[in-house]
């Protein structure tokens, strides 16, 4: 047992307590609102008991055995600048200096928010460096607020910085040539996507169920024409999957047009972003993953990096509102991407059926969309 431990994978968390420190408040879901007449108000969903339940279960959990725990740190301002505009960070900086903001719908700074916000970034930032000096091959950036709906000018859906995106673009200024971002989150990574939209050295993919915009603070809709401008078109891969679909449906859709995708553009760096807002529990999702689900889709992310960027894997932490079941299906996801024989941890409540006919439609309608337009599947994508 212990041989095979010490050949085994290992995968640096970095964490910092200190992003605990953002409060989200209370009320009706995600508006803080109280309609009066209510006895209990719940937390806002993206709140620090959910991360807390994530750390406890890496520190507690049978995965523990493979994971070594790195410190997080506080980002420079200097360093958001790599993705942000200046307006936008002094934008930030006035509204902590002024007690708090409210950005649009859910997304609210308040005081010992923005300490957070910096510790994320450096967090992500640093899980990146690490992976970059060559002191480990799997780098998991467990962090709070989440990013990735973040743009370059404005804070959008829970995210204020967007932390993947500064970890992408350090990446390509310390000699990456080429790095995939495989998004899961339940909600197209637009930020993300829009800071990379008009380059053709970052592939932006996101698996998203088809929720549309939802206001000038999230203005893209996620859906498969949004393509990237410029040097970028065809470099933004977007997947809106059905409202319920589940393991069987995302795992098709990783192998028929994520697989094919990264395969050609063949990146020296590998982006892994996560959400368990996918879940079949989750509170803010529409979608039916499971544990297992999660483990396999790992796994191919796993595959993906050997294949492409000698097994470097990038993971950063996005939504995920269940308090139990998204710590579970975390613990699945970076038990695929170890890429274990054998799972680890058995998944406690899940028993939702499946069927993924309309799924498979979708997928393969996507993936003819793409053929037909000639773009990655159809093209070099060197540089």
């Amino acid at each position: 047992m212990a041989s095979s431990l010490s050949s085994a994978a290992r995968i640096n968390v970095f964490w910092d307590e200190g992003m605990l420190k953002h409060y989200t408040g209370t009320g009706v879901f995600d508006t803080l609102t109280d309609p009066g007449f209510l006895q209990v108000l719940e937390k806002h969903p993206e709140n620090s008991d959910r991360v807390k339940n994530m750390v406890s279960i890496l520190k507690k959990g049978p995965i523990s055995q493979y994971i070594t725990w790195c410190p997080g740190r506080v980002a420079g301002v200097s360093e958001l600048l790599s993705f942000h505009t200046q307006e936008y960070i002094d934008e930030l900086i006035e509204a902590d200096k002024a007690g708090g903001k409210t950005f649009c719908a859910g997304t609210i700074l308040n005081p010992g928010s923005w300490n957070a916000c910096l510790i994320a970034a450096g967090t992500t930032l640093s899980a990146m460096k690490h992976i970059l000096d060559g002191n480990g091959k799997i780098a998991y950036a467990l962090v709070r607020p989440p990013g990735h709906h973040a743009q370059p000018t404005q804070a959008d859906g829970y995210c204020f910085l967007n932390n993947a995106g500064l970890a992408v673009q350090l990446a390509l200024d310390s000699g990456c040539k080429k790095v995939a971002v495989i998004d899961i989150d339940v909600h197209y990574g637009n930020g993300t996507a829009q800071g990379f939209y008009q380059s053709n050295d970052v592939l932006t993919i996101s698996l998203h169920m088809n929720h549309g915009s939802w206001g000038p603070s999230h203005p893209q809709n996620g859906s498969v024409n949004e393509l990237g401008e410029g040097k970028g078109y065809g470099f933004n891969l977007n997947i809106p999957l059905p409202n319920g679909t589940g393991d069987r449906g995302y795992v098709y859709a990783m192998n028929e047009l994520v697989v094919q995708a990264v395969d050609k553009f063949e990146p020296d760096m590998m982006v892994f972003v996560i959400g368990q807002d996918s879940s079949s529990f989750d509170p803010n999702g529409r979608q039916c993953l499971t544990m297992e689900g999660y483990r396999e889709i790992g796994r191919i992310v796993h595959r993906l990096a050997d294949t492409h960027s000698k097994g470097l894997l990038l993971i950063v932490q996005e939504g995920g509102y269940h308090l139990t079941y998204a710590a579970y299906c975390l613990h699945a996801t970076l038990e695929g991407a170890l890429n274990l024989p054998v799972s680890l941890l058995s998944d406690p409540i899940a028993y939702y059926p499946e069927d993924e006919a309309l799924a498979i439609k979708v997928v393969d309608s996507i993936k003819q969309y793409w053929n037909d337009i000639g773009l990655l599947f159809q093209r070099d994508c060197s540089t």
